[in-house]
């Protein structure tokens, strides 16, 4: 008498869901919809669509390299220690290195110290492009209104 059932595998199948019918489940939303995007390419995107609006009247910028960094390095032989932080209490919210070598000039913006600076996307958006006027500015050798006439109108 032949078996009709096949052999049990000796290795379990992996798991999609629990015994509860739950478990791994589609995405929360579409790639489209801005919840899809987590907060740190929210804000990478904040800082490139500032940088966009700026390179149209600034066309030296498109050789300026643009950066986002979580939070300030505080470390011994960090950057930003290197080049003076006198007040120990602030924290800065962007920071300019200029060209050296055959390296661009750098325009650093700290994500964390925004975002707790800020309450809402709209907030975080001025403040982000007031760090990039206020650092190109640095960089140019420029008043930041001269880069960005409604500089400190919002």
């Amino acid at each position: 008498m032949s078996s009709s059932v096949p052999p049990r595998p000796s290795e379990p199948r992996p798991r999609r869901r629990d015994r509860h019918g739950r478990g791994m489940r589609g995405p929360i939303a579409p790639p489209q919809v801005p919840l899809a995007l987590s907060r740190a390419a929210a804000f990478t995107d904040l800082v490139h669509d500032s940088v966009e609006r700026l390179e149209r009247h600034w066309p030296q910028l498109s050789e300026v390299e643009f950066a986002v960094l979580d939070v300030p390095s505080f470390g011994e032989g960090g950057e930003d220690r290197a080049e003076g932080w006198e007040d120990e209490g602030t924290v800065p919210l962007g920071r300019v290195t200029s060209a050296r070598g055959d390296g661009p000039a750098r325009i650093v913006v700290y994500r964390r110290p925004v975002e707790i600076r800020t309450k809402n996307r709209d907030e975080r958006a001025l403040l982000v492009h007031e760090i990039v006027v206020e650092q190109v500015a640095e960089l140019l050798g420029l008043a930041p209104e001269s880069v960005d006439p409604r500089y400190g109108q919002d």
